[in-house]
């Protein structure tokens, strides 16, 4: 491997494993998340400048001081310091902890932000993802997503608000928007843009932030479900890739390469959380629970699933959920595809659907099972233009070949 391809990996994998643990340092520094991004940016392009000449044994830890020297810098150079930082107020007496990306998190879904705000701001600073990146996740547009993440920080300046955890008192309602966040998170490295499956960075993250939350709140069902839910879905990482790098579907996972400890501790939490109360993310546990303890794909309780999703509309009633439904509603024993095709053509016109691959792949695989293979061929194109990851459409590539 030639010197500069081992650095180019060596700087992507740093990027991909250190980004907001490096970003949240120098806030510390800064109290200002636009001069923290940019020094965290140009440590990065201080080392593809020197680690040609010896990539140094802790990339983060090098990454991390030679951000906050330049911020230092930067600093040094105002000559009106108090006036010019907008403050980011952190905590009197608060140490430097492996909590700090879930201050940030916190930061960036402080309540003062507008929703839609919060999530794209904490994707773009916890994960590093691109505006790109970013507006896959959201299913918005580019320019949409880059000037919600503007407008986010331009607030938190304008907000003073504090680079904290929130009290005990504050943490029921800063609650949902975070758990959000780090499902969203998740979610972005599970299917990731570009040409690999998964983005265990982003899972790691994602996981990670998930027991924090847990341990931070102990006592409340949702962090709890979260967790569960990402673990069981972690459970199944093995099988999802065939030996030549395919996507495998879970109907034809093999179950036996399933991560045994993930799905114990995954079911365990999701059936504690379920208890205790039936949030959104306790029934999509619950609903990974019915896939993780079905014996096969065969003899999935469809029926089961297809009411944990019927209970989750009534609290959380979005075109997604509607779909997932859908899709579970198809492989009901017996059940009537016209009628379910015309659940998802009702689909069609959702904004928040109009990007979203899964509802062309969905229609073009009831389709198949109706005989309207010319109509599946359609959906099946659809689907490949919409999707970001070049594995899923390599297998939706495979579908549409199969007609």
């Amino acid at each position: 491997m030639s010197e500069a391809v081992e650095v180019t990996r060596a700087l992507d994998r740093a990027h991909r494993e250190c980004w907001s643990t490096v970003l949240a340092s120098v806030v510390r520094v800064t109290r200002d998340l636009d001069l923290a991004e940019d020094c965290t940016q140009d440590a990065f392009v201080q080392a593809l400048r020197t680690w040609p000449d010896g990539i140094p044994g802790n990339p983060g830890g090098w990454l991390s001081t030679v951000a906050r020297r330049l911020a230092l810098d930067r600093l040094r150079r105002e000559t009106n310091l108090r006036r010019k930082l907008p403050l980011l107020v952190e905590e009197p007496g608060e140490a430097e902890l492996p909590a700090d990306p879930l201050r940030l998190v916190f930061t960036c879904c402080h309540p003062a932000l507008a929703r839609d705000s919060q999530v794209a701001l904490t994707l773009r600073l916890i994960c590093g993802l691109t505006t790109r990146e970013v507006a896959a996740v959201l299913l918005i547009g580019e320019a949409t997503a880059a000037a919600r993440i503007t407008r986010a920080k331009k607030k938190i300046a304008a907000a003073a608000i504090p680079y904290r955890i929130p009290a005990d008192r504050e943490l029921p309602a800063r609650l949902d928007v975070v758990l959000t966040v780090v499902h969203l998170v998740y979610t972005a490295g599970h299917v990731a843009a570009g040409p690999e499956l998964t983005r265990t960075d982003l899972t790691g993250r994602a996981v990670e932030l998930a027991r924090l939350l847990v341990r931070l709140m102990p006592d409340e069902p949702e962090p709890q479900a979260l967790l569960g839910l990402l673990l069981m879905t972690e459970a199944r990482g093995n099988a999802r890739v065939s030996a030549d790098g395919e996507l495998v579907l879970l109907a034809d996972q093999d179950r036996s390469r399933w991560d045994p400890q993930l799905q114990a501790e995954g079911v365990s939490r999701a059936t504690a959380a379920l208890r205790r109360g039936q949030g959104r993310f306790a029934l999509q546990a619950a609903v990974a629970g019915l896939h993780m303890t079905a014996p096969s794909w065969e003899r999935t309780d469809w029926r089961q699933v297809v009411r944990m999703y019927d209970a989750m509309l009534v609290s959380w009633p979005t075109p997604i959920v509607e779909l997932n439904r859908a899709a579970a509603h198809s492989l009901v024993p017996g059940a009537d595809l016209t009628a379910v095709l015309t659940e998802l053509d009702a689909l069609a016109d959702e904004p928040a659907l109009a990007a979203y691959a899964y509802l062309p792949a969905t229609r073009a695989d009831v389709l198949t099972r109706l005989g309207r293979r010319d109509e599946a061929a359609a959906a099946y194109h659809q689907a490949i233009q919409l999707t970001a990851n070049e594995t899923e459409r390599r297998f939706l590539t495979s579908r549409l070949n199969d007609l």
